[in-house]
């Protein structure tokens, strides 16, 4: 329910609505649900986890109201954690997970290395992100505006930049299935 992430799917679906149906005029409504992991997911894993999760809970929560959607779209944001030569770098990364009901894809936006003393803030005192990054930034609420995202790379990211790509990305075998069908009729 988050601004930034509503817009983000409202941006995506604007981009691909064409490619997915010409003939269809989608409506994105954000609902909240839970993503059944930590409030700072620590591994790619996690973040992922998060976003099929949001996703499923979409669908089950409209099935017990008796409605339903052409696609239940889950975003996660979260960290990844890599040892280069010994050394821990951690990424910021955003996650996207669109399912029609029976299948579903992933999308990434990429990431951001965090430096290293807000990821020791968030790793090793357990802060959430969101609150650590309004501390090390000087600011309030920077989670619902430019996110983690736009403080670190001077907004020329921003969160919402961050997960529109992501969902962009997770679409792609629905708004350009003939490529992933002819992918996988030429590997099997």
């Amino acid at each position: 329910m988050r601004r930034p992430k509503l817009n983000a799917v409202k941006e995506a679906v604007s981009a691909i609505a064409l490619l997915l149906d010409a003939a269809e005029r989608f409506e994105v409504l954000g609902y909240e649900v839970e993503s059944g992991v930590s409030h700072t997911p620590t591994s790619r894993n996690e973040v992922m986890q998060g976003a099929r999760q949001r996703a499923g809970a979409l669908q089950q929560k409209l099935a017990a109201e008796n409605s339903r959607a052409d696609f239940y779209i889950g975003l996660e944001g979260g960290l990844d954690i890599v040892f280069e030569n010994s050394h821990q770098r951690v990424f910021l990364e955003s996650w996207a997970y669109v399912s029609d009901g029976a299948s579903g894809h992933f999308g990434s936006s990429g990431s951001i290395e965090l430096p290293e003393a807000l990821a020791e803030e968030v790793l090793s005192r357990g802060r959430e992100l969101g609150l650590a990054i309004d501390e090390y930034a000087g600011a309030a609420g920077i989670r619902d505006g430019q996110g983690a995202w736009g403080i670190l790379s001077a907004n020329l990211i921003t969160r919402q930049d961050s997960f529109r790509l992501a969902v962009m990305a997770a679409f792609a075998p629905f708004y350009n299935g003939r490529m992933y069908r002819a992918a996988s009729a030429a590997a099997g």
